[in-house]
């Protein structure tokens, strides 16, 4: 069995990879670009991809191919269709990245609440050894707990982080963007309510039809001016240009993004040219990626492989 990993870099040299080398014939690339995908899944029973995209005539391709298995969980990198009509299997794996995403969920929530760069940068820089008091209140951190922390998406990850969020004191709500999610645990309310209430929104929800552009320019004339908006989601759910405006016209808060509608993020995105940079807090879609989320990964496509049955 010959096995392909298109962009083995964005997971890494981790141990789990010779699980993957011990199925089979096994051949690695940092990554692949469009023009080079044909020459590197020629032959290849299996062919692991992250971000490269499968589509039918690169199927057609390649006669061997039986099964494709997704690095991730989302699937709009593969045509599903053409691969249930050529009989090529594809697999993705969900659940693996939950803990990894509530850690960095909270990590951007809490820099914006507790300004911890800036109070680091306060002590390194020798200003707080000049000070005459022990201790600074500029700038203001506000706690967490009694806040109403809304969450658009309640899947597992979802899920995870209302237990946190519980934890810490927040009262919690939430939208399905689905419509089919309904937890007895907490309130379920319309976006419009979780959008006007919310001092915390927090987006845990894929991309699709339904959620596409769902926090537009109307939805920022609701929120709060002193609320936080993550998307550790999809780049697409949350309008950058909208987002852009209202952070710096003050019809919100601040803003926590890990994801973006161009990845890497295009030098025009507007979030690149925001004017109030002290709002706004950006991480390259790493929220996924902790050493440990990427060996259970690796470990549940290797699985895959096997329950596959080529």
């Amino acid at each position: 069995m010959k096995i392909v990993f298109l962009d083995e870099a964005t997971i890494g040299q981790l141990s789990g990879l010779n699980k993957l080398k011990a199925l089979g014939e096994y051949v690695g690339y940092d990554y692949t670009l469009p023009q080079d995908t044909v020459a590197r899944i020629a032959g290849a029973d299996v062919v692991i991809t992250n971000k490269v995209i499968i589509d039918k005539a690169l199927m057609q391709s390649n006669p061997s191919l039986k099964l494709i298995c997704i690095a991730a969980t989302g699937t709009n990198n593969v045509d599903l269709q053409a691969a249930n009509e050529l009989d090529i299997q594809v697999k993705n794996v969900a659940g693996y990245s939950t803990e990894s995403v509530l850690q960095i969920t909270f990590s951007l929530l809490f820099q914006w609440m507790s300004h911890i760069c800036q109070f680091n940068d306060y002590v390194q820089s020798g200003e707080y050894a000049q000070a005459k008091l022990f201790t600074t209140i500029t700038p203001a951190f506000n706690e967490l707990a009694g806040k109403r922390y809304g969450i658009i998406g309640l899947g597992a990850i979802g899920r995870r982080v209302a237990e946190v969020a519980k934890a810490f004191g927040a009262e919690v709500v939430y939208y399905s963007t689905s419509g089919n999610n309904h937890n007895p645990d907490y309130k379920q309310i319309a976006l419009e309510e979780l959008l006007q209430t919310a001092d915390v929104i927090s987006v845990h929800a894929p991309l699709n039809d339904k959620t596409n552009n769902l926090i537009n320019a109307d939805s920022f004339k609701l929120t709060k001016s002193t609320a936080f908006i993550l998307n550790v989601g999809r780049g697409g759910i949350i309008n950058e240009a909208a987002l852009a405006e209202a952070l710096d016209t003050d019809c919100i808060g601040g803003a926590g993004i890990d994801v973006f509608t161009k990845e890497p993020v295009l030098e025009t995105n507007p979030l690149m040219n925001v004017k109030n940079k002290h709002k706004l807090f950006m991480t390259p879609h790493i929220a996924w990626a902790s050493v440990e989320a990427r060996e259970r990964l690796l470990s549940l496509i290797a699985k895959n492989i096997i329950d596959s049955g080529i």
